[in-house]
């Protein structure tokens, strides 16, 4: 377990910052990018829950945050070997989000278009989470073609981003008030 005992240490204040091996990279660095994404998608999950009215929404949202302090870990420490000793990202996370895709899909209206970003609060704030998750994925893409990282990490950004996706739409009554794009809707209104 982690014990933090102060939150400011001044190790960072020459611009680096330590990984999970305790190696100094500067906090510029593609790893630290990725890092930063993951940070920002677990808190947009956060506010996501504060609008969730339902048990289950809020449980699966509290697994995904809890998963991605996993994903964290797993980015913070070089290497990409699942058995390595290391926390990393295993298979079994990203069947369950498939499984979880499958099963809020199934409750959804067919797509006839792509769907406008948006809708209620909860909708909204998922359809947010999506896009902050979908950076974090083309983050890691680029860390990966630099530096090995553990390929379930990347196909776990990838599902989550799917299932924030369909969280929305089910958000908005099953996607029956998600508001589609309609091509060329304004061309040549004045």
């Amino acid at each position: 377990m982690v014990k933090l005992d102060r939150i400011y240490t001044g190790g960072g204040d020459g611009g680096q910052t330590s990984l999970g091996d305790g190696s100094r990279v500067s906090k510029a660095s593609p790893r630290i990018s990725v890092q930063g994404d993951i940070d920002e998608t677990n808190a947009t999950i956060g506010l996501a829950r504060r609008h969730s009215d339902s048990a289950g929404t809020d449980a699966m949202l509290a697994r995904i945050q809890n998963d991605l302090f996993d994903l964290g870990a797993d980015i913070a420490r070089p290497g990409a070997d699942p058995g390595d000793g290391n926390l990393r990202i295993h298979a079994d996370q990203v069947a369950r989000l498939e499984q979880e895709i499958d099963a809020v899909g199934r409750e959804l209206e067919p797509l006839s278009s792509f769907v406008l970003r948006g809708g209620g609060d909860l909708a909204a704030a998922l359809h947010l989470a999506c896009t902050v998750c979908r950076r974090a994925e083309r983050a890691a893409c680029a860390l990966a073609e630099a530096e090995n990282v553990n390929p379930q990490a990347i196909r776990f950004l990838n599902r989550l981003s799917d299932l924030l996706f369909v969280m929305a739409r089910a958000a908005n009554d099953g996607g029956r008030s998600d508001v589609l794009w309609r091509p060329g809707l304004n061309r040549g209104a004045l």
